[in-house]
């Protein structure tokens, strides 16, 4: 058996929403799982190919990471480059291996902050939000002005739709953070809270000299879904490739590009972006919705692909997939019904506007407008808009 170097320069990194301005922040961050088996696999051969490795790649004796894992100067980098393999790779053993080296550290007492806020970090990554929120808390307890936790804890607090406790969580980084991280911050909970011209309008005028980089590709993500949410496309994907040529491996803003192009029927160019990008489910989703667009004779072969990697997460008892899981079987499979219980068992966990999305179509697909509900009344609660919604609101009613 044997394992064999990724090509040079294959981008794989996952962003979610990055303001790495501030330690190393993703947001929001959700983990892509790679395709794992459930169970033992074994190969058919010794020549099979169990494994791309990036290159440089190198293998660490246990002995070597144990007394890595010794020293908290070392443990902590070492915590949060596995939960950045993590993302880039989608493999979640990354973030086992993360826990692992935090793992003398998660028993001191009293507890050290920047070690309780990279738990919080692999719990939100692997979709245990609460238990996310529980460690921040703990961690802005001992430490106040503690910026990444602030913005972790907005990042949580979003996706669960808790706007108000978002933006306070937003406010404290006017005095932990950057002044314009903070009202980048502020703006995005805007944005999905019933504000959205507001919003739109703020993010375009905010100045960026202080923004790093990567902060200023996600201030051009967030207006690229927010021109989107509001119905300018061609505003939209302007935004949207503005943030890929700051950064070109972020695979959040590319996943969103692509849905822009799916929505105006253009698969091709769904395909040109997507190409060589198919190693993590939400990718390969957004590939087979394309390939379908076109009648790709290799839609049966990336169907087979994700159709096994759900089945995995469901034998695994795992979630974090339970959105593109709806949207491949309303989209791809063709099974409405099926589609409606993945959206449901969805909003149980988050609430984002592709949450609402998702659930709104999988209801009217079944003609079931009563299961659109829960969403309705989100939307009614918060305000949230969206042109998206439109040709769903009507008969959810």
């Amino acid at each position: 058996m044997r394992t064999r170097s990724a090509q040079a320069g294959r981008p794989r990194i996952h962003r979610g929403r990055l303001a790495a301005s501030l330690l190393c922040i993703v947001w929001p961050a959700l983990v892509w799982p790679s395709r794992a088996a459930a169970t033992p696999y074994v190969p058919a051969s010794d020549s099979q190919v169990l494994a791309e490795l990036p290159p440089g790649t190198s293998f660490t004796g246990s002995n070597i990471r144990q007394q890595a894992a010794a020293r908290l100067d070392v443990a902590l980098p070492l915590a949060q480059f596995y939960i950045s393999q993590s993302r880039a790779t989608g493999d979640l053993r990354f973030l086992g291996y993360a826990d692992a080296a935090l793992a003398r550290w998660q028993r001191q007492t009293p507890p050290l902050p920047a070690v309780l806020v990279l738990e919080a970090t692999i719990l939100q990554s692997r979709h245990s939000f609460d238990p996310a929120l529980a460690k921040l808390d703990q961690a802005l307890a001992l430490r106040p002005e503690d910026a990444q936790a602030w913005l972790t804890r907005a990042t949580v607090l979003r996706v669960l739709g808790r706007y108000d406790e978002a933006n306070t969580s937003c406010a404290h980084l006017r005095t932990a953070a950057d002044q314009v991280l903070a009202q980048l911050c502020a703006a995005s909970i805007l944005g999905v809270s019933g504000h959205l011209r507001a919003a739109y309008s703020e993010l375009a005028s905010l100045p960026e000299e202080s923004l790093s980089v990567e902060a200023r590709a996600w201030r051009f993500s967030e207006l690229g879904e927010l021109a989107a949410s509001l119905g300018d496309t061609a505003a939209a994907g302007k935004w949207f490739a503005a943030a890929l040529r700051l950064v070109p491996a972020d695979l959040y803003t590319r996943a969103a590009y692509a849905d822009l192009l799916l929505s105006e029927g253009r698969p091709r160019e769904t395909l040109e972006l997507l190409q060589g990008y198919d190693s993590m489910e939400p990718m390969l989703l957004r590939t087979a919705i394309a390939q379908r667009q076109l009648n790709d004779p290799q839609l049966g072969a990336t169907r087979e692909l994700l159709a096994s990697a759900f089945s995995v997460e469901e034998q695994r008892g795992e979630a974090v997939h339970r959105r593109e899981q709806a949207r491949f079987l309303l989209d791809v499979v063709a099974d409405s019904a099926a589609a409606l219980r993945a959206a449901q068992e969805n909003w149980r966990v988050q609430r984002e506007p592709a949450d609402i999305l998702i659930l709104l179509r999988a209801a009217q697909a079944c003609q079931q407008p009563q299961a659109a509900m829960p969403a309705l009344q989100f939307i009614r609660e918060h305000g949230t808009e969206d042109v998206r919604f439109d040709p769903y609101l009507g008969r959810a009613r």
